[in-house]
């Protein structure tokens, strides 16, 4: 739990240093770094329901109840993310699956973040353009 806890600070505070940095403005990066984010926080509770104890049970009844609220699909996503009419064996089956399978698209999200990255460059406290100053890493 305090490696997990010290992960999202650390998390945090690159999402702090965009903001302040002004990283928002690349648009793509951003964008994929904010689906990162929200992606390692879904991560993040389906590992916190596995354990299967009251607090985990009502976590995950509250939470994924939350998602009733959307309209027309609401009640048929959380029906869908349960497996069954309330939380139960199929939810925690399920939250097993997306625990397996989230890290992998956080992997790759994770390729494609540095990607675009690497295609737009790091802002920097100055905020001056350091392409003059870059040594190229291969040719």
């Amino acid at each position: 739990a305090k490696g997990a806890s010290m992960f999202f600070i650390c998390l945090f505070i690159h999402v702090g240093r965009g903001i302040y940095y002004g990283s928002f403005m690349l648009n793509e990066t951003w964008n994929i770094g904010i689906i990162l984010l929200l992606t390692t926080m879904a991560t993040a509770f389906v590992g916190y329901v596995l354990p299967w104890g009251q607090m985990s049970f009502w976590g995950a009844t509250v939470i994924t109840s939350l998602l009733s609220a959307i309209p027309y699909i609401g009640t048929t996503l959380v029906e869908w993310i349960w497996g069954s009419f309330s939380v139960d064996k199929a939810t925690l089956t399920r939250f097993f699956a997306f625990h397996f399978i989230l890290p992998v698209i956080i992997t790759a999200l994770v390729l494609v973040h540095l990607l675009f990255l690497h295609e737009t460059g790091s802002n920097n406290p100055s905020g001056l353009n350091s392409d003059s100053d870059k040594i190229p890493f291969h040719p």
